[in-house]
């Protein structure tokens, strides 16, 4: 495609100088490079492709330089970044020095908040709001130039109960505040609940077909002089005919209008122009289609909601394969699990495709669930099936836990319930960066007694690990995993059952100079740092397998004998796998200082390869040949001057 218009974007202002008629050649455009991009690096396509027209039509309207733009679901920004003069950035998307996928104050001052999980706009909108009412900046009858505030939700997050607890805020307010519900008819996956089949209910009836030509009523019988308040009694009165009767958001007291046609740019332009000013809350109801532009992406948005790179063949389009990854791993164990017991059930929130569930929820269909995004709702669920003496699981994101902490600890450990996490994408994500990392997982599970926390290195101990969750009923337990590829060094060998507080030797010498504990996939960077190493030092190497409890007798046998002990992990260094071995040391009496922790850095990792963040963390296979090396010269047993270590990295 010939690109005309968006290089000349460099701000909303060059936007402001196109007519109307120039809008749906600028969101072909749009919708053409990201496509591009997204095919060469991989990215968020589909809910991307849903908002090109909402998003061209919210920045000809508004002045979100001085205005608020707060997004939720945060993937679908693209079209926000490629208008706001980081067109050179999207040829390094998710890359460290290129287009980060969420938004990021650090690259724009038009993105506000850096944010990737769910339901969160409306509320920090209801707070930038209020702010500016209090500053005296906000956009109110009596101040028509203030600030104003709107708030771009979508992908099925309005479900989410952050979001209600937003709009019943939201209702509250008495100035101008605009939520602009983007309804695509999916999440990341097809919505699940009673509010969406609201919406689909409310899509397919004739009010629908009805919209386009009401938001136009609407701005023909506004006359031109009416006052902000008289424009906002008018639009009032008439929204009435443009809704059913049970408007689910006028119950939480804000005006409603539509649902409209999102794709519609004179329509949509119109209708902003309209609501732009009227001083009260109300929500703009457009409706989508997610992946719209493409045939593929349209047919299937799941698949290519954040597709891996792919190459379109004529009317094939073909993934970009580049190993087994823990996700289908753990769909196999979760389905095998399954198979041998029946008292196993399953749920995700929202993540079918990403947690590898699918195949469960297709296999088992009566005993496994997709909730939507709310994941305190799913923890509880599994603690009312837990307490009916059934076996839940409940695969998640590490960076989504965190949203079900609360319920974790008192629906489930408190009550001393068996509900089983399965952490994926734990540790660093590569390209989603800072947003969805799974730095804290162990830190704020290690605090509830009983919990069994463990991690995986491989897929034989992944199964391994599911099994042993399977049979542990005295509380929590939960794996973790990284969004990773398998390893099979250790496929063709048997793994042995995971016991309670005990770790694996995969490299064992009776006399070691040190010894390294890793937990998870770090413990396979240890072994390649070993054999690095050769015959310079002798080392062993534990696959640490358990984070609480921690193996007391493993730790205290080395470091009675003196031997120092490095932990590696892909988690944050305060409160993780380390600090809980040094914690054990001292509880025993032992010398802690023999401990050498490497983990995440107490600092913000940002978009890049997973590879490249773990460099940066120091948790590659150079630092721990490093690590080792300076282990051996601390202990005056070095064979090789550390010097020559730092120099041959160069």
């Amino acid at each position: 495609m010939d690109l005309r218009l968006l290089p000349g974007i460099n701000s909303p202002a060059d936007l402001k100088a196109l007519t109307v008629d120039q809008l749906p050649d600028l969101a072909a455009e749009i919708r053409h490079v990201i496509c591009e991009q997204v095919s060469r690096s991989g990215g968020h396509l589909a809910p991307n492709l849903g908002v090109v027209e909402l998003t061209i039509a919210l920045h000809y309207v508004f002045d979100f330089g001085h205005d608020r733009l707060l997004f939720d679901v945060g993937h679908q920004c693209y079209p926000h970044k490629l208008l706001t003069g980081r067109f050179n950035l999207l040829s390094k998307l998710r890359q460290r020095d290129g287009m980060a996928g969420f938004p990021e104050p650090r690259e724009s001052t038009f993105d506000l908040f850096s944010v990737g999980h769910a339901g969160t706009a409306i509320s920090t909108a209801v707070g930038m709001a209020r702010g500016d009412l209090l500053n005296g900046d906000s956009c109110t009858a009596e101040n028509p130039n203030g600030r104003h505030v709107v708030s771009l939700i979508g992908d099925a997050s309005i479900v989410n109960g952050v979001a209600m607890e937003g709009l019943n805020n939201a209702g509250t307010l008495d100035r101008q505040f605009l939520v602009v519900l983007n309804d695509n008819g999916m999440s990341i996956a097809k919505p699940q609940g009673a509010i969406a089949g609201y919406f689909d209910r409310l899509r397919t009836s004739g009010t629908y077909r009805a919209m386009k030509r009401a938001a136009k009523d609407v701005m023909a019988n506004l006359p031109g002089g009416a006052t902000l308040r008289d424009m906002s009694h008018r639009l009032g009165e008439m929204a009435k005919d443009a809704l059913c009767e049970d408007a689910w958001f006028e119950k939480f007291g804000l005006l409603t209008i539509g649902p409209v046609d999102g794709h519609d740019l004179p329509s949509l332009v119109d209708m902003l122009n309209t609501v732009k000013d009227v001083d009260r809350p109300m929500v703009l109801h457009t409706h989508t289609i997610k992946g719209k532009g493409f045939d593929f992406s349209e047919g299937d948005a799941t698949t290519f909601h954040s597709p891996k790179p792919f190459e379109v063949n004529g009317c094939r389009v073909e993934l970009k394969s580049s190993g087994r990854s823990f996700t289908t791993a753990f769909a196999d164990a979760l389905c095998d699990v399954m198979a041998r017991d029946e008292a196993v059930v399953a749920c995700t929130a929202a993540m079918p495709d990403g947690t590898g569930v699918k195949k469960a929820l297709t296999e088992y269909p009566d005993r496994t669930w997709d909730t939507g995004i709310c994941e305190s709702h799913a923890m509880d669920m599994m603690a009312g099936m837990a307490k009916t003496g059934l076996k839940p699981f409940f695969a998640v994101y590490s960076t989504f836990l965190q949203r079900a902490f609360d319920q974790a600890f008192q629906e489930v450990s408190l009550q001393g319930l068996p509900v089983r996490l399965c952490l994926d994408r734990a540790g660093l994500v590569g390209g989603d960066g800072a947003v969805h990392h799974g730095f804290c997982d162990v830190s704020i599970l290690r605090v509830l007694p009983d919990a069994a926390l463990v991690a995986a290195m491989d897929e034989p101990s992944l199964h391994a690990a599911m099994e042993f969750m399977r049979t542990y009923d005295t509380g929590l337990s939960a794996v973790r995993y990284p969004r990773d590829n398998v390893d099979d060094r250790f496929a063709d060998q048997p793994c042995p059952a995971f016991e309670l507080g005990r770790a694996r030797g995969l490299r064992v010498h009776d006399a070691p100079d040190v010894a390294i504990l890793g937990f998870g996939v770090m413990t396979l960077t240890a072994m390649d740092a070993v054999d690095r190493l050769g015959e310079e030092a002798i080392v062993n190497v534990y696959d640490a397998r358990f984070a609480k409890p921690v193996d007391r007798e493993l730790i205290r046998d080395l470091l009675e004998r003196q031997i120092p002990i490095i932990t590696i992990e892909d988690h944050g260094i305060h409160g993780g796998f380390g600090a809980a071995v040094v914690e054990a040391a001292s509880e025993m009496k032992l010398d802690a200082g023999l401990v050498h922790r490497m983990a995440l850095p107490d600092s913000w990792i940002y978009q890049g390869s997973r590879s490249g963040q773990l460099e940066e963390a120091g948790l590659d296979v150079d630092s721990v040949v490093e690590a080792i090396r300076a282990q051996l010269q601390a202990q005056g047993q070095a064979k090789t001057p550390l010097v020559e270590t730092v120099a041959s990295r160069h």
